[in-house]
């Protein structure tokens, strides 16, 4: 059965198939399903509010430690020791067993030269690798993201969650989509058999007459058919032996893990965790944000192990800086500088990376940064992504020994 130019517009125009994007259909996202599965995955973990690193991996043997924070200090019994007098917060037990399993690098005081203090100016430094009094069109992976775009194949990135594009993933000439869940993921109408018929039908058809337009509409529609058949494979078959918590980043990352292992051939995904700005009553929201993010991570690792895909994928978290040494009169911290990064995977140098917080040695009460996140960024971009670094950070910086191949 046969639809000709006409009818297969008219049932377009009828509703009966619609991609469901939250209002916007990112074609590029689907172009192709026969591509081989994306070598390397890099998912972004984004802590908005400025995490209290101090609190997060902890000193426990220092004692400046205590005396600056005598009411937010974390008592010793309850610090999950790593190393070198360093412990996580109680809070972190996944991360714990990461670690002790090989698949956790924490790469201790992260920032940058000049800190800024404001939200929006850190995290667009972390964004864009740029300060404001220069041009900052892009960010980081959006410049990435130029550079690996001519491979072909379904969108290079993907943003999850109800917040707007992350300016990291903004391009002057890659479009990055944005989806809220992997219900809007799917092609409404792939159930209507005349429709399927009709789209397959005009894709394979050679005409006579070119019609760029036609051609266009039914090899998108086509790709797009195919893409969201296989995504709801992947998610009548999500039912693994992992038990995911219940959080909103957990379901984000659930919705990763079923992208990565239905075959969707994108390299990088961002979400984001919100409610780091700890400035008052901060031990109950702060102890609950780390648990959130640490049984998350531990049951994406757990279900990308089961599923073969741990080796070929790295999860970074950051904020976009610390918090201040001496704790408030509100029992919470203010806005501070350098903090901790998080790195897990299979293929990791799991560990302590970097130096460890120096409170004897303040710059106007802030902890000092001795790991420029650039630094970090270069990792990622040269020893796992695998591309060169230089015109996406705008200068060379030094890769760290993070990763085992």
């Amino acid at each position: 059965m046969r639809l000709d130019r006409r009818g297969f517009l008219q049932h377009l125009a009828t509703g009966s198939a619609v991609l469901s994007f939250g209002g916007v259909v990112p074609l590029p996202l689907l172009v192709s399903a026969e591509r081989t599965v994306a070598e390397r995955i890099l998912v972004v973990i984004e802590l908005q509010g400025g995490n209290d690193g101090l609190n997060t991996v902890i000193p426990v043997t220092d004692p400046l430690y205590r005396r600056r924070r005598p009411t937010l200090a974390i008592p010793q019994s309850e610090v999950l020791s790593i190393a070198d007098g360093m412990g996580f917060h109680p809070a972190l037990r996944g991360f714990a067993d990461l670690l002790e399993a090989g698949q956790l690098a924490v790469v201790q005081q992260v920032g940058y030269p000049q800190p800024n203090r404001s939200h929006f100016e850190s995290m667009d430094i972390w964004h864009t690798c740029l300060r404001k009094d220069q041009q900052r069109p892009d960010g980081w992976l959006g410049r990435w993201a130029e550079q690996v775009q001519g491979a072909g194949g379904d969108a290079t990135a993907l943003h999850l969650g109800p917040d707007k594009l992350p300016f990291a993933l903004m391009s002057r000439s890659v479009r990055v989509p944005s989806v809220r869940s992997l219900e809007e993921f799917r092609l409404r109408g792939a159930e209507d058999e005349k429709f399927r018929e009709a789209v397959q039908s005009l894709a394979e058809t050679r005409r006579d007459e070119p019609d760029d337009l036609l051609n266009f509409v039914a090899s998108s529609t086509a790709s797009a058919l195919t893409a969201s058949e296989r995504l709801a494979t992947a998610a009548k078959a999500a039912a693994t032996d992992v038990v995911w918590p219940q959080s909103g980043l957990a379901e984000r990352l659930r919705t990763v893990s079923q992208l990565i292992r239905s075959g969707l051939q994108t390299s990088v995904y961002y979400v984001t965790l919100g409610g780091f700005d700890t400035h008052a009553q901060q031990p109950d929201a702060h102890r609950g944000l780390l648990r959130q993010l640490s049984e998350a991570v531990q049951a994406l690792l757990s279900e990308l192990r089961s599923s073969g895909d741990l080796q070929r994928t790295t999860v970074m978290a950051f904020s976009e800086f610390g918090r201040r040494v001496e704790e408030n009169a509100s029992e919470g911290t203010d806005h501070g500088t350098a903090g901790p990064m998080f790195l897990a995977g299979g293929s990791l140098r799991a560990g302590l990376h970097g130096q460890r917080p120096d409170l004897a040695d303040l710059q106007d009460g802030d902890l000092q940064f001795s790991t420029d996140f650039r630094e970090v960024y270069a990792t990622i971009l040269e020893r796992w992504l695998k591309v060169d670094s230089v015109d996406i950070l705008h200068q060379r910086f030094s890769a760290l020994d993070l990763f085992t191949a």
